[in-house]
This record gives structure tokens, sequence and C-alpha cells, in this order.
């Protein structure tokens, strides 16, 4: 068992921290008396956040969520986020609606940050600059996605992946929101990726990711429009990073018109393509194939 995860059934924890306390003060030349080892045992569990009956996590989670003029939408997708996350982080770029007061009713100790820039892409390095927790997850505001997911994506990094990909067309995901148009774009753009970086992704341009903090030491985000996640799939991939794919369904936005433009935002992305094969000098090698429990959706 890793020291990130253990098992939450009640009891079972503790029983454990016990185990392993008094198992400790044998190897450094005493053994602990009955109450510093529960004491103790109580101390260990208490660092651990319970995610269901069956598992427990220790790192904290960041939820980042870049929001403008969405507090119809709101409501949704705080619905749907675990309470057990450490802290939600809401990036808000200059809404002219009630968007910070209702997230603030929903979430009380949510953690508002003002976007002094523009774009989808200056908002999330916004949030992530403010997060302290130790894994992130990006989340959209428009109610696409389901908070449920987290615990898939969280479960993912703590079994060894750095990166946790959304994916909508990998076995179990999909999408109630994608043109015919858009599908087509998504396809060819990913193709490309995989074939110039060596990736094996079924799907690029989806905003529902997770990793942990260190991964931004890595890939350095320097841009500030929609093709933010295409520019963090591809460095996650040049920096040699494990990256696991997470089936994910992706719903109609509930509220309001999205501000994302297929072939306006398709260019940019190719633009951001081209720009980071022929950057060769940070091209690392290529990374090691990704061996993790979880079976389908591993990606190298």
């Amino acid at each position: 068992m890793t020291s990130f995860v253990r098992p939450a059934v009640p009891g079972q924890d503790r029983t454990e921290d016990r185990i392993q306390d008094q198992a400790q003060g044998r190897i450094q030349g005493h053994t602990q008396g009955p109450i510093q080892s529960h004491v103790q045992g109580k101390i260990a569990a208490s660092t651990y956040r319970p995610i269901s009956t069956h598992l427990a996590i220790a790192p904290p989670v960041s939820v980042v969520i870049p929001a403008m003029n969405e507090a119809e939408n709101l409501p949704y997708v705080f619905k749907t986020l675990p309470r057990w996350i450490h802290e939600v982080v809401l990036v808000d770029g200059n809404s002219t609606d009630d968007t910070v007061a209702v997230a603030r009713e929903l979430w009380p100790d949510v953690k508002v940050v003002e976007q002094q820039g523009k774009g989808k892409g200056d908002a999330l390095i916004t949030g992530f600059e403010a997060c302290t927790g130790d894994i992130i997850v990006m989340v959209d505001a428009d109610g696409s996605a389901d908070g449920h997911e987290i615990v898939s994506y969280v479960s993912a990094l703590v079994s060894g992946a750095d990166f946790a990909k959304g994916s909508r067309f990998a076995n179990g995901g999909g999408t109630d929101d994608m043109t015919p148009i858009r599908k087509l774009g998504n396809w060819a753009l990913c193709t490309v990726v995989n074939r110039k970086f060596g990736a094996r992704y079924t799907d690029l341009c989806y905003g529902y990711n997770a990793f942990w903090r260190h991964c931004l030491d890595k890939i350095d985000l320097d841009c500030t429009g929609f093709e933010v996640e295409t520019l963090m799939n591809i460095r996650v991939v040049k920096a040699g990073l494990k990256v696991q794919e997470i089936p994910s369904h992706e719903y109609v936005r509930i509220h309001g018109a999205s501000n994302l433009r297929a072939v306006r935002d398709g260019l940019r992305v190719l633009k951001v393509i081209l720009k980071e094969r022929s950057n060769r000098r940070s091209l690392r090698s290529r990374p090691r194939a990704v061996t993790l429990d979880s079976g389908p959706g591993e990606v190298s």
C-alpha cells in the first residue's frame, strides 16, 4: 500500500496505523506503549481524506474552475463536486452576473481569484498559481463535466500516473456536446499529435484533466486561449511524464453560449502543435510505456 492511499473501512485505517507505529518503534530500538501507539495512530488517520467506504487518500486535492458569467450553471457544477476535496479555486473572468456571489453561497470556503488577463489559458494559469493542493483538477464551469468522476482521476494519480487525462473517446467515455465537424477536427488534430510526439491519445481538446502539482514545473504553460489543453497534453509527453487516460462523459452546456469557435480555435490548436514540433530542443526522449493496474486507457 502506498503512502498516499489507505483503506477507508471504519476502524481499519486506525488499526493499521497502530500496527505500523509499533513496527516503527521496534525498528528504532524501543517498543511503544498502547497509549502512545493509539495517539499516533489517530494522528496518522486524521491526515487521510475518506473518498469512499474503501479508499482514503493523503494528498490534498484542489479543483480549479475558470468562470465568466456562469452563475446559472454553477449550481449544477458544485452539486457534483465531492466534499472531500481540499479546496475549490474559482477564477472569475470579470463576470457581470452573480457568478462570484453564487459560488460563495454554494461553497462558503471557495477561493475566488480575479483574472487579470483574458482567455481560458490565462484563467487556468492564474488558478494553478493559487492552488495549495498536491493534486490539481481542471473543471469547466458550464455544467458539462461530472464532478463525480474526480475520484477516477485522483485514483489514477495516487496509483502512479503523473497526469490523468480525460477522454470522451476512450472506452466508457462519451459526449453529448460535439458536432460532427468538431469530432472530425478533434480526431485529425489528435492523430497529428500522436504521430509527431509519440503519444497514443484518443482525445486531444478536452478540458477535464488532473495532475500532480510538480508537473507544472515541467510543462511551463505560456498560452492564453482554449489551446492550453492541447499544449498541456503535448508537453507532458515531451517531458516524459506518465499519462493515463480517464474515460469521461461530456454533457451539453446547461445555460448560455460557449465562447468556443471550431475553426478559429482549431487553427490556434494546429499552430501550437506545429510550434511545439519545431522546437526540437525541448523534445526529450520518448516516455516509457505506462504500467498501471487499471489496464484500458493507458497511454505512453
